[in-house]
């Protein structure tokens, strides 16, 4: 068992936020929550979901045998021994909610939410990245951001945080409301608003009015920051005003944000920035690359000094930030003669997030002989402007410089039949006919990047290319030396 300090739920403290009724002779605490029997560490408090494919009663009894304190179950599985340490519940998502109700109402630090159509994930990593060296801080675990992630993230949330950052994401609208009335956010952050789960939507305007439901949480004195670039800007902070925020802050490029970018050198895996936060000149460097995520970093650094925190020590936090799996994450793949680089961008993709991973593809420097080479999967959910959506990815590729383009999905087929033939890397009809293809083309000196939606699956492209490693010879480059200032 972990300290007092590590403690998160006791038998009793358990019982009482759910209603549950407890039962087994154990007095247990615990030091974590879980809702995967597959990944329980010692110590956790188990949370038996139901699923449309599953039962999470069922894995009880092996989520006890892994090292879980309890579980908390709507039914006694009957394999389990007698006296096996339970909360018995009716809905365990219902108990989970009221597990993060509970957790947010004790915790004493302050919190920020981020939402928008790009970006939440590599936000919130760098918050986390900015505010972990100030104080203790929380932050989501990869992207649990729907009804059953974030609930679960804020019965993780430790009481004696000082610091909590959770993201929130929808597909459809009436989604962000009731998380964010759970957060209850002291600050916000939407990144930016773009045509994403578009075939859910009538329109952008639309899309805009389902991130803006991230106010309905928000106390009046708390405060939201918005892209002050993209077009439903003032649409977004009329939305906050109309639930009742009176500090509105912004960032970009605009001449009137509050943090706005002064000047910045992009380099092929970082970036040099100076910025200008609510008067205060700020020069950092920031370790990943790409003109989108310098933008959001002046969001991080507004959103950091609206939550009190040390606007030096941030700035100087964000050059620590490391790329993730899926999101950017750079790995040099070593072959007889020579190696190429995969960055891996393959857990999602839209029109603005793939256009712009084409300029930090097209800001990579290949070695001798090499190429610039990208690999998309079908971007999902965009409704009837898809065929158009895709097409239209052809200038951003072209005007990166990027040599071939690989394909795959009936979507990226307009792409391929856009592009000039030269950079045509070949068409197939999904991922696994399409990995064969890029993984016979690739050579030494290349950097392929790889990117489509999640349901593209287009990690299966990735796994291809680091097989071709020679025994030993696929190692994750490391992120360049980088000093804020």
């Amino acid at each position: 068992m972990g300290t007092s300090s590590d403690i998160l739920w006791t038998a009793a403290s358990a019982a009482a936020a759910t209603g549950g009724r407890r039962s087994g002779d154990a007095d247990w605490a615990a030091t974590g929550v879980s809702i995967d029997s597959r990944t329980v560490a010692v110590g956790d408090l188990f949370i038996a979901l139901k699923g449309p494919n599953f039962d999470g009663n069922a894995f009880a009894k092996g989520a006890l045998e892994r090292g879980a304190v309890a579980c908390i179950v709507s039914a006694v599985p009957a394999d389990l021994p007698e006296g096996a340490p339970l909360l018995v519940v009716e809905d365990t998502l219902a108990a989970m909610e009221r597990l993060g109700v509970a957790s947010r109402a004790q915790a004493r630090g302050k919190v920020i939410a981020v939402t928008g159509s790009v970006g939440k994930t590599g936000t919130k990593e760098a918050l986390k990245a900015c505010l972990e060296v100030q104080g203790k801080t929380f932050a989501t675990v990869g992207s649990l951001n729907n009804h059953w992630g974030v609930p679960l993230s804020l019965a993780r949330f430790p009481a004696d945080a000082d610091y909590g950052v959770f993201e929130l994401g929808m597909n459809h609208a009436g989604e962000i409301g009731p998380l964010s009335r759970m957060v209850r956010p002291d600050v916000c952050i939407i990144t930016t608003v773009e045509a994403v789960h578009l075939e859910h939507f009538a329109n952008v305007e639309a899309i805009a009015d389902a991130k803006a439901e991230i106010f309905e949480g928000m106390a009046p004195g708390a405060t939201a920051v918005l892209n002050r670039d993209n077009p439903h800007f003032d649409r977004l902070a009329a939305a906050a005003r109309a639930q009742g925020l009176n500090r509105i802050l912004s960032f970009g490029a605009h001449r009137d944000a509050d943090a706005k970018l002064v000047d910045c050198t992009l380099h092929a895996a970082s970036s040099s920035v100076t910025a200008s936060i609510r008067g205060e000149t700020v020069s950092y460097t920031l370790s990943i690359p790409g003109r989108h995520q310098v933008l959001n970093s002046l969001g991080v650094l507004l959103a950091v000094q609206a939550a009190g925190g040390d606007l030096i020590a941030a700035a100087r936090g964000l050059s620590q930030i490391q790329p993730i799996k899926g999101r950017g994450l750079r790995s040099r793949v070593t072959l007889d003669k020579g190696s190429f680089t995969i960055i891996d961008e393959s857990y999602n993709a839209s029109p603005v997030s793939v256009a712009a991973a084409a300029g930090v593809l097209g800001a990579a420097a290949p070695g001798c002989g090499g190429r610039r080479i990208g690999v998309l999967g079908d971007m999902l959910e965009l409704g009837a402007q898809s065929p158009q959506l895709h097409a239209g990815l052809a200038e951003p590729f072209r005007a990166a410089g990027i040599d071939l383009v690989f394909t795959c999905g009936p979507n990226m087929r307009h792409l391929h039949e856009k592009l000039p033939e030269t950079m045509r890397g070949g068409h197939a009809d999904d991922s696994a006919a399409l990995a064969p293809l890029v993984a016979g083309a690739v050579h030494a000196g290349d950097v392929v990047m790889i990117k489509g939606s999640a349901g593209s699956r287009m990690a299966r492209v990735v796994d291809a290319l680091k097989a071709l490693a020679v025994a030993g010879g696929d190692n994750n480059q490391a992120a360049p030396t980088a000093t804020g200032r």
